[in-house]
């Protein structure tokens, strides 16, 4: 055997522990709820057993959505390399806990969405395995996408689960299908809206900022508006997905508060933006480190919000679980007792710590390549969509807006990367006459020029003022150069994929599940 070969299995032992380790301290975060369950509420009856049961599987349920949607929040800034992989998993865990904890709320829907009619599910005892049901598929579906790297959405997953069992507890008239349709079209709405204004926010910065000769002067000029308006759509979207249940918010007086915080930061920016301006290159690395610091504050703010609202995904049908053994009945609100808050809190901590690194590296980096301006316009968007888009009416998730606008300026990019080709492909078939340096020296002119001058440039060439050349088969291999995708199209085929099949999937998990719950307790 060669040296070679115990090296690799020695990397395999290492992956292999690692492996063990994770999967242990999951085990060991169940078993804890296990305990705490049996201990102070009992197994005394069969509910009580479904209820320790639930419990677990609650847990579980919230390691998966740590695991897979925590990604879209902090991914960007890690891809862009604003934070480090260990930094953006301390960072997400303590604002995703104190999400779940401040604004996880005391109170939340039992039927997720309203998407099912729990009049027509025979019993409570049935509306306990439904619960339960739709929790374990909701997070085995969730636990197989982050297995493959696809990040999913979990509201999407629960409520696919919920409707799965539902329809198997009371038949297809149990379900709301207007409202199914209108998650079902939220797989089109959030990745469209999300890539739309995430391309918007980059072709603003590039037009107004990275496209001008005095990048510096056009920061100083454009960047305290960009961080005024992310302040502002964070502030609203913050008052309204993240303290909406720790105070009464409405949408003007949300709009007013971000109105007031944007006017502010603006001013200061404007300020700050003065005193660092003798201090900046003109290039675009120096730009983009301005786009840093707002960066880390929107994953951590993105992340409280994500704590606060899709905690309920796992706690909400354990706290419905929860109400029905207490009262002995199915209520429309289930309060949230302290310890069921708390299963959420951690078990989203503990997912993200776990296994969330492998969909970060997906979101950050393997879908396109991100920078710091890419990254803000990515979290500009996933504020801005879900603002606007719940003062409308519209379903929209924010796991498909930030994959969205990952898409939106990846494919931007390309877009506009294929423009430079053809104004690279009308100087060189203009230029005639004129030796290799020249044409390489007009290319960088060309290059550096802004937009209005490039216009004029081309606008000379076509009129022949510009006296340069290339034959047309260096131009055809230098062409090759400009080629090439920048969205790597096999993730985004499997992500797509993914989002289309979650709520079919999940639901016919749940469907089986709850019909093989039903088989052995009765």
């Amino acid at each position: 055997m060669q040296i070679d070969d115990f090296s690799e299995i020695k990397k395999v032992s290492r992956r292999s522990q690692k492996e063990v380790s994770r999967f242990g301290i999951g085990l060991l975060f169940v078993v804890g709820i296990m305990i705490y369950t049996t201990l102070s509420i009992g197994i005394y009856s069969p509910q009580g057993v479904m209820l320790v049961v639930a419990a677990m599987i609650g847990g579980y349920m919230a390691m998966n959505i740590g695991a897979n949607d925590v990604a879209n929040n902090v991914g960007p800034a890690v891809g862009s390399k604003s934070i480090t992989m260990t930094g953006a998993i301390l960072m997400a865990a303590v604002f995703e806990m104190l999400g779940a904890l401040i604004a996880g709320g005391d109170v939340v829907s039992t039927i997720r969405g309203g998407i099912v009619d729990m009049s027509l599910v025979p019993s409570t005892d049935h509306f306990i395995w439904l619960m339960t049901a739709a929790l374990l598929a909701g997070a085995l579906w969730l636990n197989l996408a982050t297995a493959l790297g696809a990040p999913v959405s979990t509201t999407h997953s629960i409520v696919g689960a919920v409707l799965g069992a539902g329809i198997a507890a009371g038949g297809m008239a149990v379900a709301n299908w207007p409202v199914v349709g209108r998650i079902a079209a939220s797989w089109v709405v959030s990745p469209l809206l999300g890539g739309l204004v995430a391309a918007g926010f980059l072709f603003w910065i590039k037009r107004a900022i990275t496209y001008q000769t005095d990048m510096v002067r056009a920061a100083q000029r454009t960047v305290p508006i960009l961080i005024g308006i992310m302040a502002g759509a964070f502030a609203t979207y913050l008052m309204l997905k993240g303290l909406n249940r720790v105070m009464s918010v409405t949408f003007n007086g949300a709009l007013l508060v971000g109105l007031v915080i944007g006017v502010a930061v603006w001013a200061w920016m404007r300020l700050l933006m003065k005193r660092r301006a003798p201090s900046l290159t003109n290039t675009k690395d120096a730009i983009n480190g301005l786009f840093t610091v707002p960066l880390i504050f929107a994953a951590a703010l993105l992340s409280f919000a994500h704590g606060a609202n899709d905690v309920a995904n796992a706690i909400g049908p354990l706290a419905a679980i929860v109400d029905a053994v207490q009262t002995g009945g199915v209520s429309a609100t289930a309060t949230v007792p302290l310890w069921v808050l708390f299963v959420g809190a951690i078990g989203i901590a503990i997912g993200l710590a776990l296994y969330g690194p492998k969909l970060i590296r997906t979101v950050g980096g393997e879908i396109t390549d991100l920078d710091q301006m890419r990254a803000f316009c990515i979290a500009m968007a996933a504020a801005l969509v879900v603002i606007v888009a719940s003062q409308l009416g519209l379903p929209v998730s924010s796991t498909h807006i930030a994959i969205g606008g990952v898409f939106g300026v990846g494919f931007l990019r390309e877009r506009l990367k294929s423009n430079f080709s053809s104004m690279v492909h009308e100087i060189r078939m203009h230029h005639s006459g004129a030796d290799k340096e020249s044409v390489e020296a007009y290319l960088e002119e060309f290059t550096k020029a802004d937009m209005k001058t490039k216009k004029q440039m081309l606008q000379d060439l076509k009129a022949k003022a510009a006296q340069v050349s290339l034959s047309k088969k260096e131009y055809k291999k230098i062409k090759k150069v400009y080629q090439g995708e920048l969205v790597k199209r096999s993730i985004v085929f499997k992500i797509i994929g993914a989002w289309i099949i979650t709520v079919p999937a999940s639901a016919l998990m749940a469907g089986l599940i709850y019909t093989a719950i039903v088989a052995i307790a009765q």
